[in-house]
């Protein structure tokens, strides 16, 4: 199973390296003017690390972002759901997270082992530690290692959606998980990659 996930793993980085080398050919300027809008005119760093669970014992990791929410004065903490026209939200922030660029840099935890390229998509601990307790199975999907894409949000299930709906996909996941299913699920996540991202 695990030597599956393996070659499935390496597969995608080729494709996402072969994709980065055609995207950046063609859209190099206006990519970097963007980038240097953000990093010139809005404060705070690039990469958002928000602390989120691991799998069955393993410790909360950081999870990589490209920063799409304006940064919060310090001590505060940010635990409400992302909605569609979230005032929360730069301008550049709308575009990468409609286009799923925000969640680019999550190939750095696949390499780090933190993460899987399909799995169920982490929460923070703050959701963890309420879910647990209102959500039947919701620790199910703990019990594998968390992933950039999964079954859920191939399916739309993303953002402002039932966490419900969710942990059902994430459990169907795990209870048929094959190297086919995760390669349909790749090709979903492209096909549907947009559909309620914000």
């Amino acid at each position: 199973m695990w030597r599956g996930i393996d070659c499935l793993n390496r597969l995608f980085r080729y494709f996402y390296s072969l994709y980065s080398r055609i995207f950046w050919t063609f859209s190099d300027h206006c990519w970097q003017w963007r980038i240097g809008c953000m990093i010139t005119f809005q404060r705070g760093p690039f990469i958002f690390k928000p602390r989120t669970g691991g799998f069955e014992s393993s410790q909360p990791f950081r999870m990589y972002q490209i920063r799409s929410m304006k940064v919060l004065p310090p001590g505060t903490e940010d635990t409400g759901w992302t909605t569609a026209n979230d005032p929360r939200r730069t301008r550049f922030g709308t575009f990468i997270r409609k286009t799923s660029l925000d969640e680019l840099p999550q190939f750095f935890n696949v390499l780090l082992g933190d993460m899987s390229v399909v799995g169920p998509r982490p929460e923070r601990p703050y959701y963890v530690d309420q879910f647990r307790e209102e959500i039947p199975k919701y620790m199910v999907k703990h019990h594998v290692r968390p992933g950039i894409t999964g079954w859920a949000q191939s399916n739309g299930l993303r953002g402002d959606t039932s966490i419900e709906e969710r942990i059902k996909h994430d459990i169907f996941y795990i209870e048929n998980w094959s190297l086919l299913f995760d390669i349909k699920i790749i090709f979903r996540t492209i096909r549907n990659g947009f559909k309620n991202a914000y």
